[in-house]
């Protein structure tokens, strides 16, 4: 682990939520949608026991427990544009680079992203890789599920995460997000692709404790296969509707 980023995971003070901080960061994030740290800062101050809870059940599985013995450092590979570009192009890991080449996009940007919102209390070293890892896949989350970088796409990856880790930071940002469609007049077209998304982490296997090192290797249609992942057909109904011009859909979300 870079010691910059230990260090910053290492900063202590308590465990208690701190909804005044949520709160501000969320009004800067609703003026700023791109404003990625305001995530983490929410996160952070409404996480609670989360990360300890979800790094038990880690401890508890099989393949959980295993991730922890080893640690695998997952940025280093997502970094190393050079190794996947000679994976196989119908590889999750092939189809991951041009996905972050298309948006523009690298791993080390959340990281940086995540350094604007300071850690309330020291955690163990489970809970500082578990947290880390969970960062650096969002945008592999994004290419596994289907769910585009438009703005339906990541609240639907959101309401995704959340409902496999429960962390009520990321579930403030749903609630705000779909409050504001519905002040928008366009809560009935998004609910059921909440409800979608709800419904689809559900069925699918927990993202946190897989072996992404080895799953970046194999065809993306097979990780899928061994996820259980399906694919979001209201979202996709919905984006087609209703397309972004910043983001038009990606060739891996026309193929999930």
């Amino acid at each position: 682990m870079r010691e910059d980023v230990k260090g910053h995971w290492e900063i202590s003070k308590s465990n208690r939520r701190r909804p005044l901080v949520a709160w501000r960061a969320m009004e800067n994030l609703l003026k700023d949608g791109e404003a990625t740290g305001e995530v983490f800062k929410i996160i952070e101050a409404l996480k609670g026991n989360a990360f300890t809870r979800a790094t038990d059940r880690l401890r508890a599985s099989d393949e959980g427990d295993l991730r922890l013995a080893v640690k695998p450092d997952i940025l280093e590979m997502l970094e190393d544009r050079e190794t996947l570009r000679k994976l196989p192009e119908d590889s999750l890991g092939h189809t991951y680079l041009r996905f972050v080449e298309t948006e523009n996009l690298s791993a080390d940007g959340l990281m940086d992203a995540s350094m604007e919102a300071p850690l309330q209390r020291a955690r163990d070293e489970d809970e500082i890789w578990f947290g880390e890892r969970l960062r650096d896949t969002h945008d592999l989350f994004h290419v596994v599920t289907g769910y585009g970088r438009d703005g339906l796409g990541e609240i639907a990856l959101l309401e995704f995460s959340c409902t496999q880790t429960k962390n009520l930071g990321i579930r403030f940002v749903v609630y705000m997000s779909n409050r504001q469609s519905k002040k928008d007049g366009n809560w009935e077209a998004i609910k059921p692709v909440m409800e979608e998304a709800h419904a689809l982490a559900q069925n699918t296997k927990w993202f946190a404790e897989q072996d992404w090192e080895r799953l970046l290797k194999m065809p993306l249609t097979e990780v899928r296969e061994e996820l259980g992942v399906t694919r979001p057909r209201v979202y996709k109904e919905v984006q087609a509707a209703n397309p972004d011009p910043e983001h038009p859909p990606t060739e891996y979300e026309l193929a999930a």
